[in-house]
């Protein structure tokens, strides 16, 4: 790691860089503006990158620290490798493609300084292309329903809100967005960190199911804003990234859901699985079915491996089903019930 650090803050912000020249041109600016330097130290790991980020960093923004990795880790590894050494009391996980307004990195510290409960926080996170929506990927805070299907305050399905002030109670969440992840670094490590084997994609909902378990709270602070531009590695119809989505969310259930739910969810999703493959196909879109094939071909075989997690995690699991677990369908309610958007759950 390159020192760019003199003294000892509470709080690291460490944004995971592959290839991102452009967006750290682009948002390290409003970054640097936004964010008081006295309280928190600015670290880009980066993840194997074959573009010249880190030589951008080093002739444009030598105060911030650079973390270089030999290769690409994935979002998953990439991040636990980076906050392995750190001895900070808070970390913020932030995406390359964030842009932070005013007020966004103080309003979260204080809310975590003032509610010692809460492990982790996320800002309302906006779209940047559209700065009056909520973003896909993780809105106001975000939930999981009885089947694994992840959803957000804000976002159901594909149906994305207008933010219109209609969500900005802070609230207790099942995940928080890893685009802007807001966590107690102790409480991080002491639940193991993201698992490696996911690479990218759910990462963090797989974390925050930990983290749920074991009793720590999760919240969303909407008065600490940011926007995310979304999908900045892989687009939404990358097949890489529908393979990557079932498969880690399999595994997520196999890892963290008790008897007898799991098996009961399991024979569902077996059916729901193959119907979204089928759409696919209908769509003309043959290798996002391939990769759902796929995922639960591989998720068969990654079982085996995890029989050891499953049973450390269900051991440590102080709270079989958090009550930020959604105990319906959100399939059946968006499509059945057309509730389209969280206001009406």
């Amino acid at each position: 790691m390159t020192d760019g650090a003199t003294n000892m803050k509470q709080t690291a912000i460490v944004i995971l860089n592959w290839n991102g020249k452009k967006l750290l041109e682009q948002f390290l600016p409003q970054l640097l503006l936004h964010t008081p330097r006295e309280d928190a130290d600015i670290i880009v790991a980066d993840n194997g990158s074959t573009d010249d980020s880190l030589a951008f960093l080093e002739a444009h923004y030598p105060d911030i620290i650079r973390h270089p990795l030999d290769v690409n880790y994935g979002f998953a590894e990439g991040y636990n490798i980076a906050l392995a050494d750190l001895n900070y009391e808070y970390v913020v996980l932030l995406n390359s493609d964030v842009e932070v307004e005013s007020g966004w990195f103080r309003l979260a510290i204080d809310y975590l300084e003032t509610h010692k409960d809460l492990a982790a926080l996320q800002p309302k996170i906006l779209s940047y292309k559209n700065k009056s929506s909520f973003e896909y990927a993780g809105a106001c805070g975000g939930f999981l329903d009885k089947y694994g299907y992840p959803f957000c305050r804000g976002r159901i399905l594909n149906t994305i809100e207008t933010d219109a002030g209609q969500y900005d109670t802070p609230h207790y969440l099942f995940w928080a967005s890893g685009a802007c992840l807001f966590i107690r670094l102790k409480d991080f490590k002491n639940v193991g960190g993201f698992d490696p084997d996911f690479f990218a994609h759910q990462e963090e909902i797989d974390l925050c199911w930990r983290l749920n378990a074991r009793g720590k709270k999760i919240v969303c602070l909407p008065q600490s804003v940011v926007y995310h531009v979304g999908g900045a590695t892989l687009g939404a119809e990358n097949p890489q990234k529908t393979y990557l989505n079932f498969r880690n969310n399999l595994v997520m259930l196999y890892k963290n859901l008790p008897n007898p739910y799991y098996h009961k969810v399991m024979f569902v999703r077996c059916f729901l699985d193959y119907l979204s493959a089928f759409h696919f196909l209908l769509k003309g879109q043959i290798p996002n079915a391939v990769a759902v094939y796929d995922a639960r071909k591989d998720f068969n075989l990654m079982k085996a491996n995890y029989k050891a997690v499953r049973k450390e995690n269900l051991k440590l699991s102080r709270i079989k089903l958090p009550d930020t677990l959604l105990r319906k369908s959100i399939i059946w309610e968006y499509y059945f019930n057309n509730k389209k958007k969280y206001s009406q759950l």
